[in-house]
């Protein structure tokens, strides 16, 4: 398997404990106590970064929007704060993924395998682009089919890869309402959870925050109260 790990967490028990679990399942990882050490370990090769929130020096908030910076490589945060304001702050750091401690290891592994599922879908995709790409444009936004490469009234976006899947998966399909059910499944790849519904709105604000002009009354991704969300209707 080899794919190549960081984990960014101050407890030495938690990160040793994570690194023996994931280096068990054929994972390559490297380890980092704090923001500082861990931005200096992360490469082109890093695959994933495992991320603590309340670490001493640079917290994990900061160093994950300073990874943002240089990478699109998935980012799980791991966390003892369950709120969704809490969740919320995370996302907008520009995690995808969020774990509560204390944690199981078997949850623990499942996220690491999806995230890393996706990215490699990801690249696919990208590696692919230079003979297929196709470039869609609605409401002032320009998104590619294959890379993750989003541009506003010709101003350049930098989302996640979460928030850039599901923006293409309604501009693909701009007269269709993604029930909760679908988006999650389609973009997450997972089978539904109730609980899954939290993690879809907090992905979508993140989302309307960096592409709508008032995401208080956003016009781009229209929720359709009890069913889910929709692109909306271009203006004539």
């Amino acid at each position: 398997m080899n794919n190549n790990i960081l984990i960014i967490e101050d407890d030495k028990d938690i990160r040793e404990g994570v690194r023996i679990l994931l280096e068990g399942e054929g994972f390559y990882v490297e380890e980092a106590s704090n923001g500082s050490e861990g931005l200096k370990k992360l490469s082109q090769d890093t695959e994933l970064v495992i991320l603590d929130i309340m670490m001493p020096g640079i917290s994990g908030l900061k160093t994950c929007e300073k990874i943002r910076k240089l990478s699109y490589v998935p980012v799980l945060f791991l966390t003892a704060r369950s709120k969704e304001s809490d969740k919320l702050v995370g996302f907008m750091a520009g995690a995808d993924d969020y774990l509560v401690k204390p944690f199981s290891y078997a949850e623990l592994l499942v996220r690491v395998k999806a995230l890393l599922r996706r990215h490699q879908i990801y690249d696919k995709e990208a590696l692919r682009g230079s003979a297929t790409e196709e470039w869609i444009e609605r409401h002032s936004i320009r998104i590619s089919n294959v890379q993750n490469t989003v541009f506003r009234q010709g101003a350049e976006l930098s989302l996640t890869e979460i928030e850039y899947r599901i923006l293409l998966l309604l501009m693909r399909y701009p007269s269709k309402i993604f029930t909760y059910q679908n988006l999650y499944e389609s973009i997450w790849e997972e089978p539904f959870l109730n609980a899954s519904s939290n993690t879809i709105m907090v992905h979508i604000r993140n989302l309307r925050t960096k592409i709508e002009e008032n995401p208080q009354k956003p016009k781009i991704i229209q929720t359709v109260w009890g069913k889910g969300y929709r692109l909306g209707p271009t203006e004539e």
